[in-house]
């Protein structure tokens, strides 16, 4: 054989190698697979080729054998708060929310355990947990009739790529929690594959052949579990009512005759930081008295004594005025006018 082509084809041989080695090298020292990244379970497949003129100079093309590549999946998950800041509740409140996102920052499809914690620290009271429900409706907000309860093991969200469910936390507030006390609530959720494991999940851990397609599961960034905090803040009102009544007689004094005019002024303060509402003041007009019209008011305006569109009326010989909803820190007053029989 003719020592060119002896040359020709040992070259033409370790071309048949050499992409091998290569491809196997790049495992090696491949970054981490983002969840904008390939899919797990993806194939990775190439293949290379030599070309060559032989000796009665026709141009040759070889190719190499086909390397394949089985994308592993990457466990990763984030957890972060839903709510736009505290959610406020009062005293005793049950079924009480905070909103939580759980994304699947891995690339691979992986179901997700859901767990809350109360018993944090730094807080005034533990809420009582009583039940995970998942967004079904996918509107962010809490239905009662229409959202999934959760069941650990069960009905455990599971996430494509970059996917995203809605998780409420529901609790009960305890009864004595006074005006701003906080009290904290974190949500975890860890990949399906890795509970239970035994020893310390890290990133970097393998489970072999647990992955997406048949390949490794590998431990990302976030040790494969997410966690984030919700926070109660307790807001209560409550309310001092005041009645008081100022006379004049028909003789320019303050005695208490037939024809002496009685205005009553009812003083309703609304303390705390929360909002009372649906609250509203009424009066009987007393006996042996009799209501002077259209002096009803409310703030020093005057209000109308039938029932139409502003706060006040008497009807049933009864005075009453609708304050509506009134925040802690306010004060509403209220005067009428009867004369003594």
């Amino acid at each position: 054989m003719h020592k060119n082509s002896q040359w020709l084809i040992a070259n033409v041989e370790l071309a048949r190698v050499v992409p091998l080695v290569i491809a196997t090298a790049s495992i090696a020292f491949a970054t981490p697979v983002q969840a904008a990244g390939t899919v797990a379970g993806t194939t990775i497949s190439n293949t290379a080729t030599a070309t060559y003129d032989d000796p009665s100079g026709t141009p040759t093309t070889l190719p190499s054998n086909r390397v394949d590549i089985l994308v592993d999946e990457v466990l990763d998950v984030t957890v972060v708060s839903a709510d736009p800041g505290n959610v406020v509740v009062a005293p005793g409140s049950t079924n009480q929310a905070v909103s939580f996102t759980v994304t699947n920052t891995g690339n691979g499809s992986e179901a997700f355990a859901l767990n809350p914690t109360t018993a944090i620290g730094g807080d005034q009271f533990d809420p009582t947990t009583t039940s995970i429900v998942l967004d079904t409706n996918n509107n962010g907000i809490y239905d009662p009739t229409i959202d999934t309860v959760y069941v650990p093991g069960s009905n455990d969200p599971v996430l494509a790529p970059d996917a995203s469910v809605t998780v409420f936390v529901l609790s009960t507030i305890p009864g004595g929690a006074p005006d701003l006390d906080r009290g904290f609530l974190d949500l975890t959720a860890v990949a399906r594959t890795v509970v239970g494991a035994p020893g310390p999940v890290v990133p970097g851990r393998v489970f072999a052949g647990d992955g997406q397609g048949g390949g490794d599961a590998i431990v990302g960034t976030t040790s494969a579990d997410g966690v984030d905090r919700g926070t109660y803040l307790v807001q209560t009102a409550t309310v001092s009512f005041v009645k008081s009544a100022a006379i004049v007689d028909p003789f320019g004094g303050s005695k208490s005759v037939p024809g002496s005019i009685i205005t009553y002024t009812l003083v309703a303060n609304v303390s705390g930081t929360g909002t009372l509402t649906n609250l509203k003041l009424g009066d009987a007009v007393p006996t042996n008295t009799t209501y002077e019209a259209g002096t009803i008011t409310l703030q020093g305006a005057t209000l109308t004594d039938v029932v139409d569109a502003d706060a006040g009326e008497i009807a049933t010989n009864t005075v009453a005025v609708r304050l509506g909803s009134v925040a802690g820190g306010q004060t509403r007053t209220v005067t009428f006018k009867v004369k003594i029989n």
